[in-house]
């Protein structure tokens, strides 16, 4: 990482009195700490020299740039001068991007989880400067507060027992980190095979649907996340479990959840896309901040209960989140940034920012915004009138105290849709149709109010793991919907990551990349190696890309970063692979993450990218490898499989075998596209498509041989239904396609 040697004097003529090293770095996470009185450094060897040469602990805080209680304790604590003091003179302070440095957060996260029974961020973490942890939390109160200890108090006492107590210090964070170590270990045992797909799949849905919410949908009461590997497994399910009652009761949990999160508050209904997660059952008030991640993966959710139900609403979000991250969350470059806040000001002279103040509203506004009477309505009812009563505007505000702990929303209204289209077109005495035009010119209104106000910080930073999602995300929905602006959209982004995260000379993914303040791409000083996700996101957005496009240029890229990361993170001794470089030696943890939370585990994602491969290269090693890594995670997929549905989706898919479809055509022909479509508009778990379009000096040709074999039936597009490339009867026609498709 960039860093110079600053200290905390601001330079000649500078408006802020501190400033510190991190105001050499280009992630807006430690420019938000620029300025603090506190003698930051980034990670790296100048703050792990100092602290050797010095004797002195190590201070690790950890957070993000759209993180509320991150820039809370930024507000108490680091813009305090007297801790800023300190932290500079008796601690070695380093400040970590959690976002650009995954690999240093998970380590340390993975010891506070441990020893304090809890996590989150910020993340504080005391360090030898050896890096061992020996004292982790997350928020700290500046000063002591009721019975909880302040910042200030936690300083004073780690001081103490550094001079006074050392060696104790130490021994214990020792022996953390070698229970960690043997505890975090994930290996295949000798001779072991993956477990049984059916019978992994099946408690995977049990134990889903022993956490369901009947109600509102969802997995717990709250706060409640969209969680959209669960939505995805749980469709995977009903795919291969049709007939049976518990495939329908999967499918109907699935769209149910998605109808109640599209209805409510955590959908922004005005200016598109998802809040992060709701913090009440109903999905009525969320957390604000948007996170790139979430879109990426509920466009793909979405679009694909679009494809089992044909239910227009799926679509439609699917759109509005597109929308969403091409209006807000893209750069010129065809990259994608990371995030928005949940916090900003509320006015334009305002001088405290308020979470939400940029989505509310109170109801005299909306009334202000919307006086029109509407024609033909009942009570001659106006605009106003027909919008609050469908989105559950209150004149008291709509927002409970016990979803408001700190009074920011109060008489304030989060938007939720209450009634359908059609209650509400009766309860006004008017059409369908022209009620949906009343309610769309009324978000039109609020859409371009809102964009005066001031808007929360975007987080202009552009990650290879995050941009990879949103390449699927914007390939999957285009190929489904047939809508060519999209599929370009994606090549955009993928032609990004070529240009701007792929080190052609070094031959490796870089991590991330920033917006400048010319908004050109930037990159710092020493550019932030790919991790796992890296490699594993993008293989599979080049995957869904070739699928939309057909072009083998993006299969190709897919083979090499396949081949990539087998190098840098295979485990050849235990199988699956690791989070990070297994030769770092500043990291004290060799992790596998084993959970599908807010985003896949990257192995869920590499075990279906490697059969995927396997079946577009003709590399067989490549199926064993996915064969492999399954077995390694064989213990968490029998007793919790539903830490990991997107993994056991690749398990299914392995135990099912991947169909090929291939259509022998030419690529612009429009029989071909009419077979292509056919596939694309329907959900297929398992299976592969290919174009073989007679050039055998191409990518495909030349892996498969047996393409050769393949003839268009009197000079038309041609479809084949195969099997390990024993193929079904080919077929001409779509329908007869879709029958095959289906069987």
């Amino acid at each position: 990482m960039a860093s110079g040697g600053q200290g905390l004097d601001g330079p000649p003529g500078s408006a802020h009195q501190n400033t510190n090293r991190l105001s050499m770095e280009r992630s807006p996470y430690l420019l938000q700490h620029a300025h603090n009185p506190v003698d930051w450094f980034p990670w790296g060897q100048e703050a792990f020299n100092k602290a050797k040469k010095e004797d002195k602990p190590i201070f690790l805080s950890v957070g993000y740039s759209t993180c509320h209680w991150c820039h809370v304790m930024e507000r108490e604590s680091f813009e305090d001068i007297e801790i800023g003091r300190i932290l500079s003179d008796n601690f070695v302070c380093i400040k970590v991007d959690r976002e650009e440095r995954p690999d240093v957060d998970k380590v340390y996260m993975t010891f506070v989880q441990a020893t304090s029974g809890g996590g989150g961020w910020p993340m504080s973490v005391w360090l030898t400067p050896d890096l061992q942890p020996f004292i982790g939390g997350t928020y700290f109160p500046p000063r002591d507060t009721g019975h909880r200890p302040g910042l200030k108090t936690i300083l004073l006492r780690i001081i103490e027992q550094w001079q006074n107590n050392r060696a104790s210090l130490e021994s214990s964070g020792q022996r953390v980190i070698e229970a960690l170590k043997k505890g975090t270990a994930i290996a295949a045992s000798p001779g072991v095979g993956p477990p049984l797909a059916p019978e992994v799949a099946h408690r995977c849905f049990q134990q889903l649907a022993h956490s369901y919410e009947e109600e509102y949908g969802g997995f717990r009461d709250a706060p409640k996340f969209p969680t959209p590997v669960n939505l995805i497994f749980l469709i995977s399910f009903w795919a291969t479990n049709r007939s049976t009652s518990e495939g329908a009761e999967a499918l109907r949990m699935a769209l149910h959840t998605m109808r109640m999160m599209a209805l409510g508050g955590i959908h922004d209904h005005v200016a598109q896309g998802f809040h992060r997660y709701s913090t009440d059952s109903s999905w009525h008030v969320p957390h604000f901040e948007k996170m790139l991640y979430d879109q990426a993966q509920l466009a793909v959710a979405y679009i694909t209960a679009y494809q089992v139900s044909g239910e227009q609403l799926f679509a439609d979000v699917a759109r509005d989140v597109l929308l969403y991250v091409s209006r807000d969350l893209s750069d010129k470059s065809g990259g994608f940034y990371s995030a928005e806040d949940a916090d900003s000001l509320p006015t334009m002279a305002s001088t405290e920012k308020k979470e939400g103040a940029f989505c509310v509203w109170t109801a005299g506004e909306i009334r202000d915004l919307l006086p029109e009477p509407v024609e033909g309505a009942t009570g001659g009812a106006t605009r106003a009138d027909i919008f609050m009563h469908h989105y559950g505007v209150k004149e008291q505000g709509n927002v409970e105290p016990e979803q408001d702990p700190h009074g920011e929303l109060q008489g304030q209204n989060v938007l939720i849709v209450r009634y359908s289209a059609e209650l509400t077109a009766t309860r006004f005495g008017l059409s369908v149709e022209k009620t949906k035009e009343e309610l769309a010119a009324a978000r039109e209104r609020l859409a371009e109010v809102r964009r005066g106000r001031p808007s929360p910080h975007l987080d202009t930073k552009m990650i290879s793991s995050w941009n990879g999602l949103m390449l699927s995300g914007f390939a999957r929905v285009g190929a489904v919907l047939g809508d060519q602006a999209l599929v370009e959209r994606a090549e955009q982004a993928a032609k990004f990551l070529q240009d701007h995260l792929w080190d052609e000379a070094k031959q490796v993914i870089l991590h991330s990349c920033y917006r400048g303040d010319e908004m050109e791409v930037e990159q710092i000083a020493s550019p932030i190696a790919g991790f796992l996700d890296d490699y594993a996101f993008v293989v599979c957005g080049l995957l869904d890309l070739y699928e939309a496009t057909l072009d083998t240029r993006w299969l190709s890229w897919a083979e090499e970063l396949q081949l990539k990361q087998d190098q840098f993170f295979w485990d050849s001794q235990g199988g699956g692979y690791f989070c990070s470089d297994p030769t770092d030696p500043t990291l004290l943890l060799v992790l596998k993450q084993d959970q599908d939370g807010a985003e896949p585990s990257a192995n869920s994602v590499s075990a279906m990218n490697l059969l995927r491969l396997s079946q577009y290269t003709g590399r067989q090693e490549w199926a064993r490898r996915s064969e492999q890594l399954l077995a390694a995670f064989s213990d968490r997929l029998v007793k919790v499989p539903i830490a990991l549905p997107e993994m056991v989706r690749s398990l299914m898919a392995q135990h099912y075998t991947l169909k090929q479809v291939i259509i022998r055509g030419q690529p612009s022909a429009e029989d071909t596209a009419s077979l292509v479509a056919c596939v694309n508009g329907l959900f297929l778990p398992h299976k592969v498509l290919m174009l073989a379009d007679g050039d055998t000096d191409g990518f495909l040709y030349q892996r498969l041989p047996v393409l050769a074999t393949l003839r268009p039936l009197e000079g038309s597009a041609t479809a084949y239904v195969c099997q390990n490339f024993t193929c079904a009867l080919p077929v001409t026609c779509p329908e007869e396609l879709r029958r095959l498709l289906l069987e």
